[in-house]
């Protein structure tokens, strides 16, 4: 609460909203002194320079405190003008700050303004939907703050009850754009727009802004990967059709690398073979364990009435469960009892 309150008295500050307030109060201190001084009796010393500011205070504030007053019919006329004044300026000025309040929070909801945020997550592109699942999935595995920097298109913020969303909209490709949606300061880019054309558009300006940001393109079409490695070699382009995979992608930066290379043809690939009907039964740490031991391979997943991913070392597997392993070759049943026999 106390960081919202600065933010506004300080644009509360740069703006204008002060100068109309200040004339009229000033204008009714400086006609009504005169005036006291020549309706008030000498021996009166509301008059005095040292007194007549602070009783103007209070009763222009509507306080009044009663340590000076006038004594005389024009003296507590004068008081009247000068409370009246002060009703005047304090309505005044409520009524600049609520409509300044007002402005600014249509300024934000119109994605005008500069985001205020630092290491925090960009997503560059807007597409009905997509986006807001995304951010969902975002918040529910990060507490990080977003930023959403859509086209001149998206007429608002369109998840205006999310806490904390950050909103910019305009040309994507436009550096001023970018820097209102603090893509300089962020730590993590998501640039998901509407083809893949635009998204080599948007991440040569990206980069250009925040070239140390951990970025991710979603594409159509991944043979264009290529493309964005000439703009930088660390950019990570994943499936369009994959959302969750970007999200992955953007929480442990590497994970696309590693599912490309398991999905891959060369090298080390994924295979599944049934357990030896001959084995006695034998736990999924005992195989994990000869089997990476042997052969340098990691057992992923096991399925016997339904799969289970990685599942607890002292899970007792039957003779008819399929293992599902990553490694170099195919692994033949004799070789398989071989290592669990060692």
């Amino acid at each position: 609460m106390p960081f919202v309150l600065i933010r506004l008295i300080r644009g509360l500050g740069r703006s204008r909203i002060w100068v109309l307030p200040a004339l009229i109060i000033l204008a009714v201190f400086f006609t009504s002194w005169p005036l006291m001084v020549w309706a008030e009796p000498s021996d009166n010393t509301i008059t005095s320079v040292e007194n007549y500011w602070w009783w103007f205070l209070v009763t222009a504030a509507t306080v009044g405190y009663g340590d000076f007053f006038p004594t005389s019919v024009g003296g507590r006329l004068v008081g009247v003008y000068v409370i009246v004044g002060g009703i005047v300026t304090l309505t005044t000025l409520f009524t600049r700050i609520a409509t300044a309040i007002e402005n600014a929070k249509g300024h934000r909801m119109k994605g005008h303004l500069h985001v205020d945020m630092a290491d925090h997550l960009v997503i560059v592109g807007y597409t009905p939907g997509r986006t807001e699942r995304l951010i969902h999935e975002m918040l529910d595995d990060d507490a990080r703050p977003i930023a959403l920097c859509a086209w001149e298109d998206v007429p608002e913020n369109p998840m205006p009850e999310q806490p904390g969303l950050g909103f910019v909209r305009g040309d994507l490709a436009e550096e001023s754009v970018l820097r209102r949606a603090g893509v300089h300061r962020a730590a993590r880019l998501l640039i998901d727009a509407r083809d893949d054309n635009e998204a080599l558009a948007i991440t040569v300006a990206v980069t250009h802004v925040n070239p140390k940001a951990h970025t991710v393109v979603t594409l159509r079409d991944m043979s264009r990967a290529l493309n964005f490695s000439y703009i930088a070699a660390d950019i990570r382009c994943v499936q369009w059709h994959s959302p969750r995979l970007a999200t992955e992608e953007l929480q442990d930066p590497g994970i696309a690398v590693v599912y490309a290379d398991l999905m891959s043809h060369g090298g080390r690939n994924t295979y599944s073979t049934r357990l030896p009907e001959a084995l006695p039964q034998v736990d999924f740490g005992q195989v994990q364990e000869a089997l990476g031991r042997n052969f340098a391979t990691t057992v992923i997943a096991v399925q016997h009435e339904g799969s289970v991913i990685n599942p607890d070392w002292d899970t007792h597997l039957p003779r008819d469960a399929v293992l599902y392993y990553v490694g170099e070759r195919r692994l033949s049943s004799a070789e398989i009892s071989r290592a669990l026999a060692r």
